[in-house]
This record gives structure tokens, sequence and C-alpha cells, in this order.
């Protein structure tokens, strides 16, 4: 039963901590990028070219649902069916928000908390809440579709960061709303002087984007070592093992002072679990000693994977 209830809240923290990732960066571009006719990367730059060169006919969130959907198809053919029932959701709260909150969000605040403030702040604040948001799902093993698809797919088979992935795939897009027409919201063709500033505040949200979704990327996989020493040490290494699935040692010591055997058990866990671990352990012992260090790589099963293809030695 204690299983099942962890279960259940890992599951709905995950999928909330999703939620609330793509609401940001479904904010960031209702906010402060589409109406200043920005274009940024990924499915929701291509689908921001369509929108302005449409007349806004074509919204953002129907091309981001089309795209994604076969884009899908290939992550959940390489990245497992978790990682697509999660994006699936992603892609499809996505799809929903960018089209409503344009109907939903008034005016007078896009105007107040962004226009009025200039291009340039909306660059920065669209970046980082869409960083953020893209980072934050990614975490929990989904993501906001597009090429955060492809640059987990690169990820899992090569030491590239998704953030420099998605940096280059992106400048590309930008510069290809260069030989695009693109109509303001007022109906207006804008010209290609003020396309080639869209094209430069495009790579500068980007560059804030991609460093903030590596920031966000960095502290969810950050790793902790624990060091205990309790009386009770078995019934803690059954605890650890059966509950939070993780590996346990065994270390055999003696107390210098009191000159008595001890164990110590060595756990390595993220530091996402730690508060709850740390909780179960006092449950057991309230005595129990703990320490509590930083390891700056974890490699291995439950942990990351080393990246990079082996080489063969060549036969002579």
């Amino acid at each position: 039963m204690a299983v099942l209830k962890r279960n259940f809240g890992t599951i709905l923290k995950e999928y909330g901590l999703i939620t609330i990732g793509i609401l940001c960066y479904t904010l960031a571009w209702n906010i402060f990028l589409i109406p200043n006719n920005l274009v940024g990367g990924g499915v929701t730059g291509i689908g921001s070219i369509i929108q302005y060169a449409s007349h806004g006919v074509i919204k953002v969130g129907y091309s981001y649902f089309v795209i994604n959907a076969l884009l899908l198809i290939l992550g959940m053919l390489t990245l497992g069916k978790s990682f697509g029932v999660k994006t699936i959701f992603a892609v499809i709260m996505g799809s929903v928000s960018l089209n409503l909150g344009s109907e939903l969000i008034p005016q007078s605040f896009i105007q107040a908390i962004a226009l009025d403030n200039g291009t340039l702040m909306c660059v920065i604040m669209g970046g980082m809440m869409a960083g953020f948001g893209i980072g934050l799902a990614m975490s929990q093993g989904g993501s906001s579709g597009g090429t955060d698809i492809l640059a987990l797919l690169i990820n899992k088979y090569r030491g590239i960061s998704p953030g420099k992935f998605i940096l280059w795939t992106d400048v590309a897009i930008i510069a290809s709303s260069l030989l695009i027409p693109s109509y303001r919201p007022d109906g207006t063709l804008m010209q290609p002087v003020d396309k080639v500033m869209v094209l430069v505040y495009g790579i500068v949200l980007t560059g804030i984007l991609t460093t903030t979704l590596d920031a966000v990327l960095s502290g969810s996989r950050q790793s902790v070592q624990l060091l205990i020493n309790s009386k009770k040490y078995a019934e803690i290494a059954d605890e650890i093992t059966h509950e939070f699935h993780r590996g346990v040692t065994v270390l055999n010591g003696e107390g210098w002072y009191s000159k008595e055997e001890s164990h110590v058990l060595m756990v390595l866990t993220r530091k996402a679990d730690l508060t709850l671990l740390l909780r179960s352990i006092k449950a057991i012992d309230p005595e129990a000693f703990l320490s509590v260090s930083s390891v700056t790589g974890v490699y291995g099963k439950g942990f990351d994977t080393i990246k990079g293809g082996s080489k063969t030695d060549s036969k002579s």
C-alpha cells in the first residue's frame, strides 16, 4: 500500500510539474513574444512564422499540434512509451493553451506587462520563462515537443547537451523567417529592416532560453551521497531498497571511541528525492547519524549514462 501511495504521489508530482512548465512556456509566447511579432526556435517558432504569414488565420496552436504529432511518433519509437505519454499530454496542453491564451489574456494586460516595456525586455522575460518551462517539463521526463524530442534523442546517445542542440536548430528556424512575408496584428506588412531586427532579437531570445534550460536541467539531475550510521541499519537498508529503489552498500566499521563494531550505509540518490528519504530514515531511527554530500557525477543503472560511441579494435 505504501508503494502504491508513493507511486501515485510521484506520478501526480511529475504531471503537475509538467503542467506548470508547459503553462510557463505558452504564457511566455502569448504575453511576450507573439504580440511583438517575435520569432523563436522549435515547432512554436515555425508556428509563429506561419501565423504571421497567414494574417493570424492559422494560429500557432494548430501547426504546433500537427508537427508535434509527427515528431511524437519518432519519440515514442526511440525514447520509450512513458516519454510518449507524458509528451502527448504536454503537447495537447501546449496546443490548447497557445490558442486559448491568445483569446483569454486581456490585451490591456499584455500591453501593460509586455509591450509598454519594450521589445528587448520582452525578449529577456519571454526567453527566461520559456526556458524554465521547457526545462521543468524535460526534468520530469516530458517535453514541449518539437526540437526537444530530437534534443533528448541526441542526448540519449551522444554527449551533446539539449541546450546546444536546440540552439543551432533554433537559429536555422529563426533565419528562415527572413524569407517568408510577415504581417503585424494590425495587418501591415513588416519591412525587411524590421525583419532583420526580429532575427537579431530571435537569436538573443534563443541564447537566453537555452541557457535557462540547461541551468534547470543541471539542477534537477544533481545527485547526493549519504552515509548513514544506525543500529537499525538493516531496516533502513530494506526501506531504501524496496521503497526508493536505490542501491545500498553496507560498510563494516568500528567506532574508535567506543571500540564497538558498526555498520555504515552508503547510498547515492537524486537530490530531488533527498527530503523524502531523510524523513523515512528518521521515522525508523530518530538517533541515526547521517552525512550528506553533493557529487559531481553518478554514472550507472538508475543514474546517468556515459555518452559516446565505443571504440572497437581493428584487426590487422
